[in-house]
């Protein structure tokens, strides 16, 4: 029933359903099969969607996790001994107040943290809008979260001219990723019905920023950022403005994929060192220990910015040969994540865990 809600955009009764099923505990240990002593890592979660999928790099031979659930967390509840921090709630946009409880939490904690949420807080699409369009060689654009009732009717087109917004737009609905609930509205006269289509009472509005090359495809790149260090992710090539490696044409198009290994094995030489000398500027800004940026180039070589935060998820192929040039670049991300974390957690030296004194609910 989470999961079902969740896809409706019915947050606050998809919350419930969670809740239940796990039946209000705010902190548990997940199994740890190692035989020799583990890294004991404190991963802080919100209840609702939102997350990292950070737990993919938690191999339970290295690493003991114990999750708190942020929501669920009272200031009596005794912490357990951890090495090493998480913050695992990714989702600026919809998740502040979780990201406002684990800065809570983490005022217990001495360990090191990666991501810490007050700089995840920090990148929701809007503020990463404001404060990223700065850069050098970097567009970013114009976003904004407007009331439903602002969008809709015979006045919602001036209401929009007024916040500077011009057609083509995006709508997307707060809290989705991979592209659901995310539209684009060519015209005035398609606005109500792209809004019919979109969940919730609050959405965001993005001018549309065009990354079409002189072929007409779309290109997106993702770059993630581990440590401090960038890796490529992919180079997606479409015919459609929404972009998306698992739905881009990639599997029908070898120069695609032929486009997508070069970027892979020489991303420096694809980008060049203006666009890589701006991506650095975008990551000191975020100031995240993890995380990833998604965008486009124009033809003066500039970024667009799509996105950048803690959420970007990087998956292995499937078994066909065709994206076996894929899985080294895959294999170096899934071997320089569980490094930082372990790194991190050896420089602490001891356990992070600098517990309060006990006392009870009143």
């Amino acid at each position: 029933m989470y999961y079902a809600l969740s896809g409706l955009g019915e947050m606050h009764s998809a919350a419930s359903h969670l809740a239940r099923a796990l039946q209000l505990q705010a902190l548990f240990t997940l199994p740890y099969r190692g035989d020799s002593s583990p890294v004991s890592v404190l991963l802080l979660l919100s209840i609702n969607s939102g997350n990292v999928l950070i737990q993919r790099f938690l191999n339970d031979r290295i690493f003991q996790t114990h999750i708190a659930i942020v929501e669920f967390y009272e200031v009596w509840m005794p912490l357990p001994p951890h090495d090493l921090v998480i913050n695992g709630i990714g989702d600026a946009d919809v998740r502040a107040e979780a990201l406002s409880a684990a800065v809570s939490i983490l005022a217990r904690c001495s360990a090191p943290v990666i991501n810490n949420p007050a700089a995840v807080r920090e990148t929701g699409r809007c503020r990463n809008a404001e404060r990223l369009a700065g850069i050098p060689g970097v567009v970013t654009a114009r976003t904004m979260t407007l009331p439903r009732a602002r969008l809709a009717g015979c006045h919602a087109a001036a209401e929009l001219a007024t916040c500077g917004f011009e057609f083509p737009l995006l709508l997307r609905a707060p809290g989705f990723h991979m592209g659901k609930h995310f539209v684009c509205v060519e015209d005035a006269n398609n606005l109500d019905d792209e809004l019919s289509r979109l969940p919730g009472e609050d959405l965001i509005v993005l001018q549309y920023l065009d990354g079409r090359g002189a072929d007409g495809c779309t290109r997106k790149y993702r770059v993630l950022f581990i440590d401090g260090r960038f890796y490529p992710v992919h180079a997606a090539v479409s015919s459609h403005w929404k972009i998306h490696y698992f739905s881009a044409e990639m599997a029908e198009h070898s120069e695609r994929r032929a486009e997508d290994a070069a970027f892979l094995a020489d991303m420096e030489g694809v980008l060049g060192p203006g666009t890589m000398t701006a991506l650095k500027r975008i990551e000191e800004m975020l100031g995240l220990d993890y995380g990833g940026i998604d965008f486009g180039l124009n033809g003066k070589g500039e970024i667009l910015l799509f996105e950048a935060n803690a959420t970007m998820a990087v998956y292995w192929p499937d078994a066909n040969p065709r994206w076996d040039y894929r899985r080294p670049a895959v294999e170096r991300i899934y071997t320089a994540v569980p490094q930082m974390l372990i790194t991190r957690a050896a420089a602490a030296g001891t356990k992070g865990i600098r517990q309060l004194p006990p006392s009870l609910p009143s």
